[in-house]
């Protein structure tokens, strides 16, 4: 048995040119609290949502008023122009509020013990952005079984946090590097709660191949980081034939769409250890590239459609790349941003993601410029019927949990997808993904009868705003007063017919940052 591909994905997420181990505070990552007593109300026998207008994730149009009951954890009718009569254990009072299905984040971690040692702060920033349902690609690095854990304790809701669905990282752990070997590893990880598989393309093709066979064949879900030291062995089209389920990030792409040759031509000086290196060349792929509408990047198009794959871009996660000093100063980062993860963002040798050690105004227009050939390759695949899903991979690169996930709201929109079609990305489609390979019908993610009641509640229209999502709401002028308004914000989230005030889980969040801050 051997650990390599362990020790690959460890340098993988560390990804310093340093030999020096990371100065962490803590060393584990904390346990999560019970749910406390009045945190979250319900579900009740009958909850009754008032007055709101619908945007249903299915990418029908907005309508309202809208009731909706809801009995116990299960969406029971909806009153088209409102008025209902029903009694009810507790009414939400929502008029003039928009009301989506609750948001689906495919691309989560939890953080590490040196940066965001508390899970239920990841979890409650997701659950006070609407955030209800979260894919852990994983959870936790190494050990990873905690993610397990988490996800039974919140499908009993006895933690506060989105649903759980996690996902175990190929290889790791004892490993027997053979084809019998990759699927035995992956018939292991479901028997050991996983619902699905995360893959790096730096283990041998041939058993990342296995490893895909066998969790289609046993209905596990499948995703890949498909990064530069494993992709002149399986770039994206090639690990689409194999029958990845899913492809995250932009990795993959660009080598299967270059114009000369079957890998790309680096600089002489690159150094993938090196992450200013690594990170500063990647957005300089394109150079390289066919052009967008070109035969070859249609058939690439074409491809990716025929093999049923889908694409969650994780467009956030890189967005400091283009503009970090805008980056650097979110308006959430004083409030919400514990101090450790502050420090862990800050240009690093050691931290993974933390590159900008020299980042120059030739870097940020390279990267600019990669972002448009990005963009473009999404919605090409969006507009010929492809499934693009919402996910943030935050705690790194300035990416604070539930904030990120609706930077990646906003480009979605920027990469050309409508407002209703973002919403059906964070949605209808994101439910669809994570329930896909176990050939069940996802039980949330659209407003209907029957579903589970997974909720968004917000006192603006997103529709028109995306902004009025951040926890720290929009700023506008009131052309009345000359006074500068904030408004939007999540008001409340239901996951599983539970109540949750979203302003006061921020509370408890700036006040876990305060505690930080007060701790020498």
């Amino acid at each position: 048995m051997i650990r390599t591909i362990a020790a690959a994905v460890a340098l993988c997420l560390v990804g310093s040119i340093s030999t020096a181990a990371p100065s962490f505070a803590q060393t584990t990552m904390e346990h999560v609290p019970d749910r406390p007593t009045g945190e979250g109300e319900g579900p009740y026998e009958t909850l009754l949502i008032r007055g709101a207008t619908m945007i249903d994730g299915t990418g029908a149009p907005p309508e309202g008023p809208v009731d909706i009951i809801i009995r116990g954890n299960r969406i029971a009718g909806i009153v088209r122009g409102g008025g209902s009569t029903i009694a009810a254990d507790h009414v939400v009072e929502a008029d003039g509020m928009y009301v989506m299905p609750g948001f689906v984040d495919t691309h989560g971690h939890n953080g590490d013990p040196g940066k965001a040692p508390q899970p239920s702060y990841g979890y409650k920033l997701w659950l006070a952005h609407g955030v209800t349902s979260v894919r852990g690609v994983p959870f936790y690095f190494l050990p990873d079984a905690r993610g397990v854990s988490d996800a039974a304790r919140s499908a009993a809701n006895t933690i506060t946090a989105p649903r759980l669905f996690p996902y175990a990282v190929f290889g790791t752990g004892d490993f027997t590097p053979t084809d019998a070997g990759a699927r035995a590893w992956v018939r292991e990880a479901k028997a050991r709660g996983f619902v699905g598989v995360k893959f790096f393309n730096f283990a041998p093709p041939e058993l990342v191949r296995a490893g895909l066979d066998e969790a289609e064949k046993i209905g596990m879900g499948t995703v890949a980081h498909l990064g530069q030291r494993g992709v002149a062995g399986m770039n994206a089209a090639q690990a689409a034939k194999s029958g990845l389920q899913s492809i995250t990030h932009f990795y993959g792409h660009f080598e299967s769409l270059l114009r000369d040759g079957t890998v790309p031509q680096y600089p002489p000086d690159y150094n993938y250890l090196d992450e200013q290196s690594r990170f500063s060349w990647a957005a300089r792929i394109t150079d390289q590239a066919v052009e967008p509408g070109s035969d070859a990047w249609n058939e690439y198009v074409d491809l990716l459609l025929a093999e049923n794959v889908t694409l969650a871009p994780t467009f956030n996660i890189y967005s400091a790349s283009r503009d970090v000093m805008k980056a650097r100063n979110a308006d959430w980062h004083d409030r919400y941003t514990l101090p450790s993860l502050m420090r862990f963002f800050e240009p690093s040798l050691v931290n993974h993601g933390s590159y900008y050690h020299d980042w120059t105004s030739e870097d940020e227009i390279a990267w600019r410029r990669f972002y448009q050939r990005w963009f473009a390759l999404t919605r090409d695949f969006k507009d010929r019927g492809g499934r693009v899903t919402a996910g943030s991979d935050p705690g790194y690169i300035y990416q604070t949990w539930g904030f990120s996930y609706i930077s990646e709201l906003e480009m979605l929109r920027e990469a050309g997808l409508s407002p209703l079609e973002v919403i059906q990305a964070a949605t209808q489609s994101g439910a669809a993904e994570l329930y896909d390979a176990s050939g069940e019908a996802p039980p949330f993610g659209v407003i209907r009868p029957g579903m589970l009641a997974d909720l968004v509640i917000v006192p603006e229209n997103p529709l028109a705003n995306l902004k009025v999502l951040y926890g720290t709401g929009h700023r506008r002028l009131n052309r009345e007063t000359d006074r500068i308004d904030t408004v939007g914000g999540v008001r409340w989230t239901v996951k599983d017919g539970i109540v949750y005030d979203a302003p006061a889980l921020l509370e408890d969040v700036a006040r876990m940052v305060e505690l930080q801050e007060a701790t020498p």
